[in-house]
């Protein structure tokens, strides 16, 4: 392929006054694409494309003929161009990077790619929005997919995160739930704030991650501008065999920042592939984003002496005065992808890939995922899927796979070994000394997490005194605008789970909602258990009406702008241990 010239005078960048302008890469990039192939076209069988202009008639207005073979095989190639897209995170942005180690932890992992400074692997990272289809705007407001790919010797190691460190639930079962409810209602075919809400509001659990996606960091300015977390509590093993907990956090070097609702609005009627391009643009001019990898460990003998809440709830954060950052790499995009589906549509990500030194928690919904995001790549990209360059362990010099046949298994099949094990050869040896230790267990049933961990409003209401009284308010009226007409008896609900993280949390909302707090019932035990959550949600029935959206009178005399909350300089929010969100 030869390189795209670019013309000398770009075409006009985001206006000073639009919202963009704020990322800082100025005119935007031309839109022109004259890169050309070599050579005539061709049919797939590689023969020559006879007429690509005309079919074949009979006669100069007569019937079409079906031996026409290229309009057959151009139109059959086409119904099946797009694949199925993916039921989460559809609409995404991804790049080529590195990633350098900063410092070597050969005491808490034995995995090759830690165990030297200046170590360096190949990286891809996609990015996405998560509730909206392919052709969702860029800057609505939801939480981020996160994911990375790192190439190492070892094999490919994933990490598909979010730029949230928490999510709305712990459990996977509720995973196919929070779908459906984010997506289009099956009668009206459009969103649903009531549907959306009764399921959040429902969950107590999920408050933190909802003050998240609600305050002023719900529409990062663009992928660059956004902090991202595995979430999840992974394993590290040492040489010894040794288990210490981890989770991972990677701080964007460019900041954080943040666009208002209003703000978004503006962005999303000029310009819907907003983040999209922002990615692509800063890499073709050369401004690569980066990020810094941190971790925060845990021994298992401090998890077995938690009380206060479960370190493998992925509703909560670990604090960091407790479990401090350690700075261990820099991850850079420095190179975009040629072909976008043929990288980014197609990469396929699952938690299950990790290489020896890194391991899995007990983190139900982690355990949920190293099933189903596997195989929703297999659904939804063939069972050889691992055979497409992105995909495929491209840091491992002799890869040496087990799998065999299967539709469109292009990589040679393992030519002519014998595909069974044992046998008498010494083919297909496992590598047993790089077993991971003992995990506790105990008898197996389906228990109550609520009985085992009901702390649900201690850390949102940390957050929300974190908070500077401007965020706060912007908070309560982002929550009451996204509420839209949901019911009297949902918003009264989540009332009184704002309320008991903090009063003023739960006074503000209900402020900004329009509600009177007096009228709001505030009485009722935590929910410790199924029967008292079950309890809990069906209150109030007699509020289930419909209500008019909410117009915060706080914000009526807002500008285009909204309330900005943005600090000065985003480069303040870097470091987690002066940032006032990370708990």
């Amino acid at each position: 392929m030869n390189d795209t010239n670019l013309p000398e005078t770009p075409q006009d960048g985001a206006p000073a006054g639009c919202p963009m302008s704020r990322a800082g890469l100025g005119e935007h990039l031309p839109s022109r694409n004259n890169a050309v192939g070599q050579g005539r076209m061709t049919m797939a069988n590689g023969s020559p494309v006879y007429n690509n202009q005309d079919s074949m008639t009979a006669g100069p207005r007569g019937p079409v003929a079906l031996q026409d073979a290229w309009l057959l095989e151009k139109h059959a190639h086409f119904n099946r161009e797009v694949i199925p897209e993916r039921r989460m995170h559809a609409k995404g942005s991804g790049a080529w990077g590195t990633f350098t180690v900063t410092r070597a932890i050969p005491e808490l992992t034995r995995a090759a790619i830690f165990s030297a400074e200046g170590n360096q692997c190949e990286l891809f990272m996609r990015f996405s929005t998560v509730a909206g289809e392919r052709g969702a705007a860029d800057a609505e407001r939801d939480i981020r997919g996160f994911a990375m790919r790192f190439f190492t010797s070892e094999g490919n190691w994933d990490v598909v995160g979010n730029n949230t460190p928490v999510f709305f639930f712990r459990d996977g079962k509720k995973f196919i739930d929070l779908n459906h409810a984010v997506k289009r209602d099956p009668r009206t075919n459009l969103r649903s704030p009531n549907t959306n809400w009764d399921f959040w509001t429902s969950l107590p659990e999920s408050l933190l991650q909802v003050t998240i996606t609600m305050s002023d960091r719900g529409i990062p300015l663009s992928y660059r501008y956004m902090h991202g977390f595995s979430s999840h509590a992974y394993s590290f093993i040492n040489a010894e065999g040794v288990r210490t907990w981890v989770k991972f956090h990677f701080r964007s070097q460019q900041g954080l920042a943040n666009l208002t609702d209003q703000e978004a609005a503006t962005v999303i009627a000029e310009d819907r592939e907003s983040n999209q391009r922002d990615l692509y643009e800063s890499i073709e001019k050369g401004q690569y984003p980066r990020w810094t990898m941190y971790v925060q460990t845990m021994t298992v003998e401090q998890a077995e002496a938690l009380t206060d809440f479960n370190p493998f709830d992925l509703t909560k954060m670990w604090p960091k005065a407790d479990f401090p950052f350690q700075e261990v790499g820099v991850l850079e995009l420095n190179r975009n992808p040629d072909n976008y589906f043929q990288d980014v549509e197609q990469a396929g990500f699952t938690p299950q890939n990790i290489v020896p030194g890194i391991g899995y928690s007990p983190d139900r919904m982690l355990q949920a995922r190293l099933f189903s995001y596997g195989d929703a790549q297999r659904y939804r990209l063939g069972v050889n899927h691992h055979q497409i360059p992105v995909n495929s362990p491209r840091g491992v010099a002799c890869p040496h796979g087990f799998h065999r046949d299967g539709a469109m298994r292009v990589d040679g099949n393992a030519g002519s070994q014998n595909a069974y094990e044992p046998n008498s050869y010494g083919n297909w040896q496992d590598s047993r000394e790089l077993s991971e230790p003992v995990q506790a267990g105990g008898d197996v049933a389906m228990y109550d997490f609520r009985e085992d961990d009901h702390n649900y409003y201690t850390q949102p209401g940390m957050l929300w005194r974190a908070m500077t009284p401007e965020q706060q308010l912007v908070l309560c009226e982002n929550t009451a605008r996204a509420m839209g007409d949901s019911t009297l008896q949902i918003k009264h609900r989540h009332i009184f789970n704002c309320y008991h993280a903090d009063p003023d949390y739960g006074r503000g909302v209900a402020q900004a909602l329009g509600i009177d707090i007096d009228s709001v019932d505030l009485d009722g035990a935590t929910a410790d258990s199924y029967e008292l959550w079950l309890a809990r949600n069906r209150a109030n029935a007699e509020l289930d009406v419909p209500t008019s959206p909410a117009a915060p009178a706080s914000a009526a005399n807002l500008g285009p702008a909204g309330r900005d909350t943005n600090v000065a300089d985003p480069t303040t929010l870097t470091d987690p241990m002066n940032d006032p969100y990370v708990l």
